[in-house]
């Protein structure tokens, strides 16, 4: 009598996991999600993910640097679920991905608060920064030199910078002054009327005023819409369809809240990109 009854609970306790089993398979299990790739998205995409992980989000999203190219390289492999990147991908490369535009970030061109220049071609920028223009004067202002000030090497702003304003084999005057932050350039620019400098859109305030380039002031809607030439898109890769907890992860970025969020933070959501 004991061996049926013994064997009785069994067969019930097997039935109840497989029961469980079946009740789970339809409910999101947690998993790990691994971005990877440009330092100059990092930043918003551990934002996103924290704020994924306090919505009760059941998925770890991991986030890793290395620049745009190991990105694409990590989601051409296999090595992540989601490159990132802050430049357009090449035709080999767009070939094997799909590509998802998560946000729009712009590089804003700063001055002093009390300089009275308003716009510049990007060809007088150029001029600028590869020091073939040294004074203000060739501007419309005064005699006096230009305090030209950029971000270091291998600075995600710097790489940005350089690809939409110099022309190939063009390189910024050696006389240019290096920081290795955005807040520091802007501080420089701020308490320099001559000075001159780039930062992203987001570090924008009153201590400083960004120039219109090519007749077009950054903004969100100029970012977003593409009319203001110094942006780029922020994207995610993959190799083939964004599928499970990476998908999950990918529509809370896209969602209302997600794009909050990019605009909190100083991008151009891609819900104002027509």
């Amino acid at each position: 009598m004991r061996f049926s009854v013994r064997h009785f609970s069994l067969a019930v306790l097997l039935a109840g996991l497989a029961a469980c089993s079946r009740s789970s398979s339809r409910l999101p299990t947690a998993t790990t999600v691994v971005l990877a790739g440009s330092t100059s998205v990092q930043p918003f995409a551990e934002r996103w993910a924290e704020v994924y992980a306090g919505a009760g989000g059941s998925d770890h999203v991991t986030v890793q640097a290395g620049g745009s190219t190991a990105g694409i390289r990590a989601a051409r492999e296999g090595t992540a679920q989601l490159g990132m990147s802050s430049r357009a991908l090449d035709a080999e490369e767009a070939a094997e991905l799909q590509v998802v535009t998560v946000a729009r970030d712009g590089i804003a061109v700063i001055v002093h608060a009390t300089n009275p220049l308003r716009a510049l071609s990007l060809a007088q920028l150029r001029a600028i920064y590869t020091g073939q223009i040294r004074s203000w004067r060739a501007l419309g202002g005064a005699d006096v030199p230009i305090t030209v000030i950029t971000r270091e090497e291998g600075s995600g702003t710097r790489d940005a910078f350089e690809h939409l304003v110099l022309t190939d084999g063009q390189t910024i005057d050696v006389r240019a002054l290096v920081t290795a932050y955005s807040g520091g350039l802007r501080k420089m620019v701020a308490e320099d009327p001559q000075a001159i400098g780039y930062v992203t859109f987001s570090q924008v305030d009153d201590r400083v005023r960004a120039l219109a380039i090519e007749g077009v002031v950054p903004s969100e809607v100029t970012i977003a819409s593409g009319q203001y030439r110094l942006q780029r898109p922020f994207l995610f890769v993959s190799r083939g369809e964004v599928t499970g907890a990476a998908r999950r992860f990918l529509d809370f970025v896209l969602s209302p809240r997600g794009q909050q969020i990019a605009r909190d933070e100083g991008l151009a959501p891609v819900s104002l990109t027509p």
